[in-house]
């Protein structure tokens, strides 16, 4: 029987949370913040702000910014990409998964440049059989659709399991 693995992105393949804080310093650093504003900034991030719009409009009116929410969300999203890893162990076990018979695929949320730029740049594409992407299905997690997305990518079916949600 063919095995299948969906794995979420942020903080499971890549430390999301370590590009951020790396995000945090460069953003307080172009705008000469100091570093109260990068503690401001990470304990914003902690309080659960999963919409970056709410997110980057509370920064904007915190800093008393020229840039609109728009504009600072924009900026992370090209950012991010770069400042994500993927830690060779994490590669090491993809690439073992795959080598013993099992599909392997990310599922995620989030928009479509900003993961598929941390899927690429990382290398992540190659090391995986498949992906879903909330900003490109139109669907997020937790819809079973987005898990469907991704488990038929991988020439599979979630209903043969008994996992399609119904």
């Amino acid at each position: 029987m063919q095995r299948l693995a969906l794995l979420d992105l942020d903080n499971t393949l890549v430390n999301l949370d370590e590009a951020f804080r790396i995000w945090a310093a460069e953003f307080a650093d172009r705008y000469d913040l100091g570093r109260e504003a990068v503690d401001w900034l990470l304990a914003l991030d902690q309080a659960g702000y999963p919409h970056r719009e709410v997110f980057f409009g509370k920064v904007g009116e915190h800093f008393a910014l020229a840039e609109s929410a728009e504009e600072l969300w924009g900026c992370y999203r090209e950012r991010m990409p770069y400042l994500v890893r993927c830690q060779p162990e994490v590669m090491e076990g993809l690439a073992r998964l795959r080598t013993s018979g099992w599909k392997v695929a990310i599922v995620t949320n989030g928009t479509a440049d900003n993961q598929l730029g941390k899927i690429q740049r990382t290398g992540l594409a190659e090391a995986v059989d498949a992906y879903a992407l909330s900003g490109l299905e139109g669907i997020r997690k937790p819809d079973v659709g987005l898990f469907e997305i991704a488990a038929r990518r991988c020439g599979m079916d979630l209903d043969r399991w008994g996992m399609d949600g119904r």
